[in-house]
C-alpha cells in the first residue's frame, strides 16, 4: 500500500516544527470551542480537534453535543484559519463531518476494532480527499489496526495517516495505554510512506507525562502529536487529567528535540558502525545462547515424556521469573522487560516440549 498524499501534504505545510492537532477532549459549548482555538492560534497548533461525539464506556455520561457542535468547528476555521479534526464512529457522523467541511476525520480505537464498522465508514466516504486518520485498536493487535488502514485505501481513500494511542492492559502501570512502541514500530517497517501520529494525552492519562511520550515519539521519527488542550483543564466535562492549556502546550514544545534523521559526520558514522557490528555479535550470541538452552529443554521433554509428568510446572516457572527479574534489575533490566522475554522463552520451550511429549 503506497501513501504518499498525506505524507507531502505535510511536507508542502513546510512547517519548522512536528505536525500539532490540538484541542479539548471535548466540543462542551460553543464559547469553550473558541476560546480555546483563539489560545491556540498562537502556538505550533495546525489542527484544531475536538470531540463531537463522545463514545463512552458506560451510559450516562456526557456523549458530546453531536450535529450541534459541527458549525462551532466552522466558526474555528473561519476565525482562526486552523483546519479542524473530529473523531467519527458510523457512516453517519462520516457523511455529517464532510457536509460540514471537516478537514481531517479520524476513526477511534473502539471503531477499529470492529471491522464491519469500518467497512461502512470507508463504503460512506469512499474517494475523499479528506485526510483520515485511524487509531491503533484498544488491544495490541497490528494486524487489526493494518486491516482497517488498509479497507480505507481500497475505498481509494488516498489521505491516511496513523494515530497511536497506546493498548489497553490489565497489567498495572503508570500509563494509562501502554505505549508498546514496537506494534508502531512495526506498522512505520511495514509502511514507510505512512505518517503516524503519537497521541500522548490518551497514553499518558495524566498531563504529567505527556512531555516524555512526545519525545519518545519524535525520537522515534513519528511526525506528529495530538494534544488534549483546554483553557480549564480541571473543569473539562471529560478526560479532566489528561488535558494540558495552551500555555503548556508552547512550553512542550519549546522544549521538545527533533532528532537529526541520521549522522552527518564521517567519524561518527565509522564509530556508529562499529558498535552496530558489536550488537550484531552479541545478536548471534544471544540466539546461540536461546539455541543450546532449548536443546537442554528437549532433554527434559525427553524425561517427562519418560516419567509421564506434565510440561508444566508452575512452581519451578515462577521461581525463575522472579529469579530472573530480581537478577534482571540488578543489570538495570526492566521488570516488564524481563517479564515479556522469559514468558516468550518460557513459552517457546513449552512448545518444544509438547512436541517432545505428544510427538
Amino acid at each position: 500500500m503506497e501513501n504518499k498524499n498525506f505524507k507531502t501534504w505535510l511536507e508542502n505545510m513546510q512547517l519548522n516544527h512536528p505536525l500539532v492537532i490540538a484541542g479539548p477532549c471535548s466540543a462542551e459549548s460553543e464559547k469553550q470551542v473558541l476560546e480555546v482555538a483563539h489560545e491556540l492560534k498562537n502556538t505550533d497548533a495546525t489542527i484544531f480537534r475536538a470531540g463531537v461525539w463522545k463514545p463512552r464506556t458506560r451510559p450516562g455520561t456526557f456523549e458530546g453535543n453531536g450535529v450541534k457542535a459541527l458549525p462551532w468547528l466552522q466558526k474555528v476555521k473561519e476565525e482562526t484559519g486552523m483546519l479542524t479534526a473530529i473523531e467519527i464512529a458510523n457512516a453517519n457522523h462520516a457523511k455529517l463531518a464532510i457536509e460540514f467541511d471537516i478537514d481531517i476525520l479520524w476513526i477511534g480505537a473502539r471503531t477499529t476494532v470492529n471491522p464491519f464498522a469500518v467497512q461502512e465508514i470507508a463504503d460512506a466516504i469512499q474517494g475523499t480527499d479528506k485526510i483520515v486518520l485511524v487509531k491503533n485498536p484498544i488491544n495490541p493487535d497490528l494486524a487489526l489496526w493494518i486491516g482497517a488502514i488498509e479497507r480505507f485505501h481500497k475505498m481509494g481513500v488516498t489521505n491516511l495517516g496513523a494515530i497511536h494511542r497506546g493498548f489497553s492492559s490489565f497489567r498495572k502501570s503508570k500509563y494509562r495505554n501502554i505505549p508498546s512502541w514496537q506494534i508502531p514500530i512495526d506498522l512505520k517497517a511495514k509502511y514507510p510512506t505512512l505518517p503516524i501520529i503519537n497521541d500522548p494525552s490518551h497514553i499518558c492519562g495524566n498531563r504529567e507525562g505527556i512531555f516524555e511520550i512526545s519525545q519518545t515519539a519524535l525520537d522515534l521519527k513519528f511526525e506528529g502529536l495530538m494534544i488534549e488542550t483546554h483553557c480549564n483543564p480541571d473543569e473539562a466535562w471529560s478526560d479532566a487529567a489528561q488535558q494540558i492549556k495552551p500555555n503548556r502546550l508552547v512550553e512542550i514544545m519549546d522544549e521538545l528535540k527533533v532528532r537529526k534523521p541520521r549522522f552527518e559526520k564521517e567519524d561518527s558514522l565509522s564509530k556508529l558502525d562499529a558498535l552496530r557490528k558489536e550488537i550484531n555479535a552479541k545478536d548471534d550470541q544471544l540466539l546461540e545462547t536461546l539455541s543450546e538452552r532449548m536443546q537442554i529443554v528437549a532433554s527434559i521433554g525427553k524425561a517427562k515424556k519418560e516419567s509421564n509428568v506434565a510440561v508444566l510446572q508452575n512452581t519451578r516457572w515462577q521461581e525463575i521469573l522472579n529469579s530472573m527479574i530480581e537478577k534482571g534489575e540488578e543489570h538495570g533490566l526492566s521488570k516488564i522487560f524481563i517479564e515479556k522475554m522469559f514468558k516468550a522463552i518460557h513459552q517457546e520451550s513449552i512448545s518444544h516440549q509438547e512436541k517432545i511429549i505428544n510427538g
